[in-house]
């Protein structure tokens, strides 16, 4: 089973491609996890990688399928693969086809832009641990501290609603459009409501997939 997973920022993706992963024992792939692994590595694909990323420049839709490609042949890819955050944009999706990567069934987690704005302006994190509250879904029982140390909670930059609106323009005018392209397509394209519980979305995700 080859996977694709879509959905704005801060829909869930991450953590249901992790639960999906351990469930159908199918490798995730991550392309920034790929990049830089391939970056590490030698030979003409890896100096290709290596120029862009030291110029600082956007790596090619080319070059990224060719590395995906080369991935999904990896021995962990032999039950199925996920692809989380690829493709992007339309060009992502036509140039995966172009490769003629299999994909079997696209997952869209569908949430409303202000559930988002919502979930994610209400983060807090703890910055030295890690830890992180959500002032009304997992609040700290001290309002703005930390449960274990004490201190100061702190909300991340990119967790101000302005920067996730930003975020989400992006969304908009470039991921978007693939939801039309997927369904268009002869494969499984089915629409998750992200907006329920992390627990009543996994399983909506498990029987889906199952099905």
């Amino acid at each position: 089973m080859n996977l694709i997973l879509l959905g704005m920022p801060g829909a869930g993706k991450g953590t249901q491609a992790e639960i999906i992963q351990k469930d159908f024992d199918i490798a995730n792939i991550s392309t920034g996890a790929m990049m830089r692994e391939v970056s590490r590595s030698e030979g003409e694909l890896a100096e290709k990688v290596q120029t862009y990323l030291s110029s600082g420049t956007l790596v090619p839709n080319d070059i990224i399928v060719e590395m995906l490609v080369q991935r999904i042949g990896q021995d962990d890819c032999r039950k199925g693969f996920l692809l989380d955050g690829f493709p992007r944009n339309l060009d992502q999706g036509k140039a995966l086809d172009s490769a003629n990567v299999s994909i079997d069934l696209v997952l869209y987690l569908s949430i409303s832009e202000d559930e988002i704005i919502n979930r994610m302006s209400g983060r807090r994190v703890h910055l030295s641990s890690g830890r992180s509250y959500h002032v009304i879904h997992n609040p700290p029982q001290k309002e703005g501290f930390d449960d274990i140390t004490g201190e100061a909670l702190i909300q991340r930059e990119d967790d101000a609603p302005e920067v996730i609106k930003k975020r989400l323009d992006v969304y908009f005018s470039e991921t978007e459009p693939l939801l039309d392209f997927y369904r268009n397509k002869n494969l499984k394209f089915i629409e998750i409501d992200a907006s329920k519980s992390l627990d009543e979305v996994t399983e909506s995700i498990r029987q889906s997939i199952s099905n």
